[in-house]
């Protein structure tokens, strides 16, 4: 269940929150398996760093790069997908475009973000863009987006002014908002295959 659809379920199958929690709440609650790594910011630039060495693997770096990461995704290229990404950290920051009503994210915005965080990983529609945010253009090349997030993760962690309520989740601390940040970076690894040259 992505998470527009448990939110959709969740506004349908419950008139309020109670605790956290619901029918909905409990089903998604069992279908996501608790996440295996360590759900740090420094653990995502410890990956990100991985994908960029490999990207650079050989004498020709955009050869070795198309050839040793790929996406599953049907939709989105890397390009987009690493772009998306720190979108959503660089928002975090200086503000999401668009934002869901008060109601929703003191409601069933929070509750969800209580499921996923609880967890430790989220599920969601890989192929939705952020509200209000540029659409993204697809791209052979995408190193800089992969640096961009790099980039913007390392401004997060040294940022120390005021950060933006989530579109969907409403205010969250520094710390919420870094599992939120990782969380949603292991769900879109999911359709990034790294393959070593032989």
């Amino acid at each position: 269940m992505d998470r527009r659809s448990f939110l959709t379920t969740l506004a349908k199958g419950s008139a309020a929150v109670v605790a956290g929690t619901t029918i909905a709440g409990t089903a998604t609650w069992f279908s996501i398996s608790p996440a295996p790594q360590p759900l740090t910011i420094e653990n995502v630039l410890s990956q990100i760093a991985q994908l960029l060495a490999a990207a650079v693997i050989g004498n020709n770096p955009e050869q070795a790069a198309k050839a040793t990461l790929s996406t599953t995704s049907a939709g989105w290229d890397l390009n987009q997908i690493f772009t998306h990404c720190a979108q959503s950290v660089e928002y975090s920051m200086t503000g999401y475009p668009q934002q869901k009503a008060e109601i929703f994210k003191h409601t069933i915005g929070a509750s969800a973000f209580a499921l996923f965080s609880a967890k430790g990983k989220m599920t969601h529609n890989l192929a939705e863009v952020i509200p209000g945010a540029p659409l993204i253009s697809k791209q052979a090349d995408y190193l800089l987006a992969l640096k961009r997030l790099q980039q913007s993760l390392v401004d997060f962690q040294q940022y120390t002014g005021h950060l933006q309520p989530h579109f969907a989740y409403g205010k969250l601390s520094k710390q919420d908002y870094a599992l939120a940040h990782v969380m949603h970076f292991n769900n879109h690894m999911q359709q990034i295959q790294l393959r070593t040259l032989s």
